[in-house]
């Protein structure tokens, strides 16, 4: 990188669609994109560090020589399962990244806070995320709460795999003749699957069964914009839903934005309205607004923040650790209260 003497940061998104990175320096913002289709690995002691590195470097380097960075001085690492999954990354990742990249200071990140940050930024409010599952996460700037994230068995309740599942249970119940079904999620269901009496065989040996119910949340949605009144009232449900948990995180002083960020609002106003509608009964100081970017957006954004010296966001053993050159906390954690 002859002639090259800028300093920059490294910023990273990974999830179970693979990895996202952006090479980019203060105050300029991303210079570099990259992007790798393969999921970093987790096992016995949560994300694997090691597959995550063996991806990332060879990367952040390309992307170093094509942004003509010549050294990384920040990084920031915002990864699905990091509060839950996270503990070998936080013990192994910022000495990795400062053997192989010369990486001072490292940021790690629940994705629910990227999430956050490209959401909102660094401003008070809630985030509603939602995409095959479903969580929250709230900050008064002095520390994080979240709510739900427990996955489809357990909760993501008004999530993708919530609505898509609570369609083929309507579905079910009109192949049956039982009260509460549908015939036209029926058919949809028919339609995507094949006959419904083979649904169970079809579905339960799946090791994606999230994924998969989550594929029919679009069709009821499409059911609901046509006048079907059981699919209609499962979007109002699943906006109950995401009201409550907005409500269990967002902070109580003041007029608190929310921000709803993820695939599943694709779907439109079958979903808005009646959100919009709980939202206002559950929390009317309240304005909502759609995501102004993406989790790898707010990973820049905490990057960006780091490096030019307005970091204000509060920190947290599990949702946002930040390691100073010396190797200290350069925030203070907070308590995650769930």
């Amino acid at each position: 990188m002859t002639g090259t003497t800028e300093t920059g940061f490294l910023a990273v998104d990974s999830g179970g669609s693979g990895l996202r990175v952006v090479v980019g320096a203060g105050g300029r913002g991303p210079l570099a994109r990259g992007a790798s289709e393969e999921p970093v690995r987790t096992g016995a002691r949560g994300i694997d560090p090691g597959h995550l590195m063996e991806q990332l470097v060879p990367m952040a380097r390309a992307l170093c020589t094509e942004a003509r960075i010549e050294r990384l001085d920040t990084a920031v690492v915002g990864a699905a399962g990091m509060a839950s999954l996270g503990d070998a990354l936080r013990a192994e990742l910022p000495g990795a990244l400062a053997r192989e990249l010369g990486v001072r200071r490292v940021a790690l990140a629940a994705d629910a806070v990227t999430a956050y940050v490209g959401a909102l930024g660094p401003r008070p409010g809630a985030v509603i995320a939602a995409g095959t599952g479903l969580i929250t996460i709230g900050t008064d700037l002095t520390g994080w709460r979240r709510a739900d994230g427990w996955g489809h068995l357990l909760g993501d309740c008004g999530g993708g795999a919530w609505i898509g599942r609570a369609g083929l249970e309507a579905a079910m119940r009109a192949h049956d003749g039982r009260a509460g079904g549908s015939a036209r999620l029926l058919a949809s269901a028919e339609d995507m699957f094949g006959p419904a009496a083979g649904l169970p065989g079809r579905l339960y040996p799946r090791t994606d069964r999230p994924a998969v119910l989550a594929s029919f949340a679009p069709r009821v949605g499409a059911c609901a914009s046509d006048g079907d009144p059981v699919a209609a009232e499962i979007l109002r449900a699943a906006a109950r839903h995401m009201a409550d948990s907005a409500a269990a995180v967002c902070p109580a002083a003041g007029e608190p934005v929310i921000g709803l960020t993820g695939g599943l609002f694709k779907m439109g106003a079958g979903l808005l309205a009646p959100l919009d509608e709980e939202l206002a009964r559950r929390l009317p100081r309240a304005r909502r607004v759609m995501a102004e970017g993406d989790p790898l957006h707010g990973a820049v954004r905490i990057a960006d923040d780091l490096t030019t010296g307005t970091f204000t966001l509060p920190g947290d053993e599990k949702m946002l650790c930040v390691t100073s050159p010396s190797g200290g906390g350069v925030t203070h954690a907070a308590d995650t209260r769930t």
